[in-house]
């Protein structure tokens, strides 16, 4: 028998191959994760929907993979051999033709167990092939928690379900990467790293980049981060610089509307957004990947720091779903945990801006008064699509930027509810 693609999440028809979890002969259960699979720089696991011994693996690490395509063949628990596979009806007890079997059998023993598609029953949202797995590994839809649009219960859910239920799906530890390669060796260009090598290029031929680097004296916000990090860390939330950046951010977009816009090329208009998702750039094993912040002018900045954590862990562990990947507006990227002091970030299409942080360091500068005193510095470096944002635009989103970290206790205060009209600027 013959185990196709499912569709792996709302509007997604293709994805990449990564690597199997299994090898021919295995027998599996259901639950068992087969196989890890990317789209859109989200990496999943796909659950066995059957239980029996596998035979040939059909696809390859780095092989594009269609909704429908065959990625293997097994043979059903219970059979000896697949070759006697179409004599099987006359062993069966069961009086139903053989080419019935692969779509009757889930409905029948849907309803004899009970797992969720009796009539009358509350409606799920979930694409055919959710339903079919479902059935299959007879999981209740209802007690699954649906991670797309509308609560759409999408692949990812069900695999998460049955690892978190019990089932007997294991899950194999990730081999360490070797993030700075091995002498004289070749490595496929695959995977995470092709969908960032295609993103890089399409940004570089498309889009006339403009940098704009400034300093910053952030000396304020050193000291309330120090002082307030135990009292959030009671709380559970790492506090780090990168929250108040991203408050610091939201504040001057909406100063400075223009930068948090994209570009319909197709419509030759600039659209420019009313919701502030922020992209947080997140170095991985396997590649850059950057989960968004959605509706980062709706959350205090405790609740920034709380979802830079989660989506960063997510990211590193490839949990990340397709949804924390999406709908970004803006992007911060940073390399001042490892060092560097500035650097030139690449546009993440379609947005128009991206900010890149560089270390903070300790220098001298002078005050108002001209006498020296020691100050923690940090420099910013941002790019631009030419096509949108001009120099003297950056000069004002910039300086935006500092004036925000420069009085980083008003970034503490509450967000402001939706639909309430935004501060003047000063």
């Amino acid at each position: 028998m013959e185990f196709r693609l499912p569709e792996i999440g709302e509007g997604v028809y293709e994805a990449e191959f990564l690597n199997w979890l299994v090898k021919p002969g295995d027998t599996v259960k259901s639950g068992q994760n087969l196989m890890e699979v990317m789209t859109d720089k989200a990496t999943m696991e796909l659950p066995a929907p059957f239980a029996g011994t596998l035979n040939e693996l059909r696809v390859t690490p780095g092989q594009k993979i269609k909704v429908g395509d065959v990625l293997l063949t097994y043979t059903p628990a219970g059979a000896t051999q697949p070759e006697p596979e179409p004599e099987r009806p006359a062993a069966s007890t069961n009086d139903r033709p053989s080419p019935a079997r692969p779509i009757s059998q889930p409905v029948t023993t849907t309803v004899a167990s009970g797992n969720g598609s009796r009539p009358g029953r509350a409606f799920v949202r979930a694409a055919p092939s959710v339903r079919y797995l479902a059935r299959k590994l007879g999981v209740d839809l209802s007690a699954v928690h649906g991670s797309g649009p509308d609560g759409r219960i999408l692949v990812e859910d069900l695999s998460e379900h049955v690892q978190t239920s019990g089932a007997p799906a294991k899950k194999r530890a990730p081999e360490p990467a070797a993030q700075f390669g091995k002498p004289g060796t070749r490595i496929k260009m695959q995977g995470l790293r092709r969908k960032i090598a295609e993103r890089m290029v399409q940004a570089m031929r498309t889009i006339p980049h403009y940098s704009y680097v400034d300093e910053c004296d952030v000396s304020e916000l050193v000291r309330l981060r120090e002082g307030l990090r135990e009292h959030y860390a009671r709380q559970g939330v790492k506090l780090t610089y990168l929250a108040f950046f991203v408050k610091a951010v939201v504040a001057a977009l909406k100063e400075v509307p223009i930068v948090n816009a994209s570009l319909d090329e197709e419509a030759e208009e600039i659209v420019l957004h009313d919701r502030y998702h922020v992209g947080i750039a997140v170095a991985t094993p396997g590649g850059l990947i950057v989960p968004v912040v959605h509706d980062a002018d709706r959350k205090d900045v405790g609740q920034v720091a709380a979802e830079i954590e989660r989506l960063s862990g997510a990211a590193r562990t490839g949990k990340i779903r397709l949804e924390d990947l999406r709908g970004g507006t803006f992007t911060i990227t940073s390399v001042g945990n490892i060092g560097g002091l500035f650097s030139t970030p690449v546009l993440n299409p379609p947005e128009v801006g991206i900010l890149g942080l560089g270390k903070v360091v300790k220098r001298p500068v002078f005050d108002a008064r001209g006498k020296v005193r020691p100050a923690d510095l940090v420099y910013l470096s941002l790019s631009f699509d030419h096509r949108v944002v001009d120099g003297a635009v950056c000069a004002a989103f910039t300086n935006a930027i500092i004036r925000h970290l420069q009085t980083p206790a008003l970034l503490l205060l509450p967000p402001r509810p939706a639909g309430a009209g935004a501060p003047a600027a000063s």
